[in-house]
């Protein structure tokens, strides 16, 4: 769901970055007002949390991957604002500096997943959830069914960007600009793998970690749970964890960290995210048609997409170290975007905390 590069117009970033930046604006009013030292562990635990997940390729129908996201867990444990931030971030870092989504793209990818996804996430968790207490089943249940609904709409947005394009922007003689394959193939080979698969990955994250929360640290589902029945003013009182307090979190992060290699085993690319070279090359070619139901690119790469897939060169591209094999790699790259996720947390409280002194 990382859309590349030259796969959009300049038209379509341009709607998507207006259709994002208001959601970005009121999530910043919301988290600055959460911003403080006790709050910024769970921001960034979230945000790196999705950046981990999403290094986990699984196989899908076709011969393509796809991933888990985490926005099911972000919007239940941070709240829709907060969560539409955290995902934000997740994918910023990953576009910057892995080269994992692009730069011209990265409203839309922030709009599918970070405001669609968490924002269809945190209604769907609530209206299955109700006022259930914090530690019951249907708590599990509205999680699994939350991740489940918001990764395959997520998708099905990302589908229809991929999918207008040839429609709406076209060359003369018909040749795509863009992303060459219309709304019929798009959506079939983007939401099959998301139904089939990815959507249960991510079903399972959610409910799992519902589950542990459950038993570890239930306070930190309150946010989303304002109507539980044991949601007394104690709990509602009680404070973020802080670093230490989030310790088990950064513990299970820091595991998944070093199993990121296993995201390795799933062969193939993401549909939508071949590079420019790929459309001239026999062997990927046959890939591209047969994750598309059969039907074969362009001869030619498309004009518009050539144009744009380089527009910008990320320093670790596709989590691949040079120096270091590509298990050893893909965690040193693991390790990288959590520091990155946390530095820009710790760096975006002490700006608040800053500009508040100041105003003072």
């Amino acid at each position: 769901m990382h859309i590349p590069d030259g796969y959009l117009s300049p038209a379509t970033c341009a709607v998507t970055f207006a259709a994002v930046l208001p959601f970005w604006y009121v999530a910043l009013k919301k988290v600055d007002r959460q911003l403080n030292t006790r709050m910024v562990p769970l921001l960034a635990v979230f945000s790196a949390f999705s950046f981990v997940i999403m290094m986990f390729n699984l196989p899908l129908p076709g011969g393509t991957t796809g991933h888990a996201a985490g926005l099911a867990i972000a919007a239940i444990v941070l709240g829709p604002w907060a969560g539409m931030l955290a995902i934000s971030i997740a994918l910023l870092i990953q576009a910057v500096f892995f080269g994992d989504g692009g730069i011209s793209t990265l409203a839309a990818n922030c709009l599918n997943m970070g405001v669609i996804g968490v924002g269809v996430a945190y209604l769907v968790y609530r209206l299955v959830a109700g006022r259930a207490a914090l530690a019951s089943p249907r708590r599990v249940v509205a999680a699994a069914l939350a991740g489940y609904v918001a990764i395959n709409v997520a998708a099905l947005a990302t589908a229809i960007e991929f999918g207008v394009q040839p429609i709406w922007f076209s060359a003369p003689d018909g040749t795509p600009l863009y992303a060459p394959y219309p709304l019929a193939i798009a959506i079939p080979a983007m939401m099959i793998g998301h139904l089939g698969v990815a959507g249960l990955a991510e079903a399972a994250i959610s409910a799992g970690l519902v589950a542990w929360l459950q038993r570890s640290d239930p306070a930190l589902l309150r946010a989303s749970a304002p109507g539980a029945s044991e949601v007394t003013d104690a709990v509602e009182a009680t404070p973020a964890p802080g670093w230490s307090g989030a310790r088990r979190l950064w513990a299970t992060l820091a595991l998944l960290m070093v199993l990121t290699p296993a995201g390795l085993v799933a062969t193939g690319v993401a549909w939508g995210e071949w590079g420019s070279a790929d459309f001239a090359d026999p062997g990927m070619r046959e890939e591209i048609a047969l994750a598309s139901g059969g039907q074969m690119p362009p001869e030619q790469v498309p004009s518009g997409l050539d144009a744009l897939a380089s527009l910008w060169n990320s320093p670790i591209p596709d989590y691949e170290v040079p120096f270091l094999p590509g298990g050893a790699g893909y965690v040193l790259s693991a390790m990288l975007g959590t520091g990155l996720v946390i530095l820009f947390w710790l760096a975006a409280a002490w700006l608040v905390g800053r500009t508040r002194g100041q105003q003072a």
